[in-house]
């Protein structure tokens, strides 16, 4: 199993970073599923003009083929067309998003499938590559950039994703564009904050965390398995705790062991290794968690990629009951045939999937779970009718 994490300082799609993509994918294989994830630049008027460059890029010059998933905004006009895209994010091997804003990108994946979909695949095997602003918000903590450099607030973090610490267990903000200097006169160093603002923030971090900074066109390499740290690219990645710098350079490698040492000092606890989950334990907590917050719609987009890596019998008798479960989360209507459209729609699009690989029971599940819900399902020789009966 293959479980790699690359953090970007900048440089995502420049000449630098081919080789480090190229030998991620190789790590791979030739058959992966790759997505990139516009959310962070998602506000921006030329949106689909970053998505198709960042797409010529990894074909051209990486020689792999990326699918966008687009999640620009919440909510999702379209909950259907969410729900197909969410369970894309989930099935791919290589996950990838790049710049725009964290505090957008944070807005827009609160309480969406985005965090549990980067934290499976960490775990479970596959590659998450985040640079600039996405990079931002695998931290424990993230910098609000655009609202401190461009508008004027006081330095204050962010919680961020901490998909780094659930990773490796290190308690670490990651700060990209470490080495900036478009200033000029100024300092813009760390992510344009400057070394005043650097040192305000710092003092606001937990006792026992970090900040981890990677220069521009640089990126960290963390290999899960073997807890191999490698710096690629053409400048450092440092490791500093209260103005106290320890620098890696371009071609050093370390462990995430001697990260955490350096990082959090003898005070600080052991890294803790996660492990990765069993096969077949198919994550269901995650739609359970959904449904106790009311979220039906995430809970729909679980359940429909748990249906796809469902292999066994047990598995299936696992999706079934959560088949059932979120259809009947519906709710009872009260005149809200189009209130309830769009998740019932999904329902039946599953249905009809299952239908067509004759997998009968699942096909009885969400039907029995619409009818339980007050949704009648008919077949007809015109296709698939429904109805709200009560």
């Amino acid at each position: 199993m293959t479980r790699v994490l690359t953090i970007l300082g900048s440089g995502e799609t420049s000449p630098t970073m081919v080789t480090p993509h190229q030998k991620t994918f190789a790590r791979l294989g030739t058959d992966v599923r790759a997505v990139l994830l516009d959310s962070p630049y998602g506000f921006q008027e030329n949106a689909d003009e970053l998505t198709e460059k960042a797409q010529q890029y990894f074909r051209e010059s990486v020689g792999r083929t990326v699918e966008a998933v687009s999640f620009r905004s919440a909510p999702a006009p379209d909950p259907v067309q969410h729900a197909e895209e969410m369970a894309r994010l989930r099935a791919a091997d290589w996950i990838f998003a790049g710049p725009g804003s964290p505090s957008y990108a944070l807005r827009t994946w609160a309480g969406s499938a985005v965090p549990d979909a980067l934290h499976a695949r960490l775990a479970e095997g596959g590659a998450v590559t985040f640079a600039s602003a996405a990079a931002l918000t695998l931290g424990l903590l993230t910098i609000p950039v655009y609202e401190i450099y461009k508008v004027g607030e006081t330095p204050r973090w962010l919680d961020g994703l901490d998909v780094v610490g659930r990773a490796t267990g290190l308690r670490a903000a990651v700060v990209p564009h470490w080495n900036n200097a478009e200033g000029g006169t100024h300092d813009t160093r760390f992510c344009w904050l400057g070394e005043r603002r650097l040192v305000a923030l710092e003092a606001q971090l937990p006792d026992d965390a970090f900040v981890l900074g990677v220069d521009e066109h640089t990126g960290l390499v963390i290999d899960l398995d073997s807890r191999v740290c490698e710096v690629v690219g053409k400048g450092t990645v440092v490791v500093r705790v209260h103005g106290d710098e320890w620098v890696l350079n371009a071609g050093d490698t370390t462990t995430i062991d001697e990260i955490a040492s350096h990082g959090a000092g003898s005070g600080a606890p052991s890294p803790v290794a996660v492990a990765a989950p069993a096969a077949d334990a198919l994550d269901a907590s995650t739609v359970e968690a959904a449904l106790s917050d009311g979220d039906v719609a995430r809970a729909i987009a679980l359940v429909g990629e748990l249906d796809r890596m469902a292999t066994s019998d047990d598995e299936r008798s696992v999706v079934r009951s959560l088949l059932a479960r979120t259809a009947a989360a519906v709710g009872e209507p009260v005149d809200v045939t189009e209130t309830v459209r769009p998740l019932v729609e999904v329902l039946l699009t599953l249905r009809t999937s299952a239908r067509a690989e004759k997998r009968w029971a699942d096909s009885d599940a969400i039907r029995d779970g619409l009818a339980g819900a007050g949704v009648e399902v008919r077949d007809t020789a015109d296709g698939v009718e429904w109805e709200v009966r009560r």
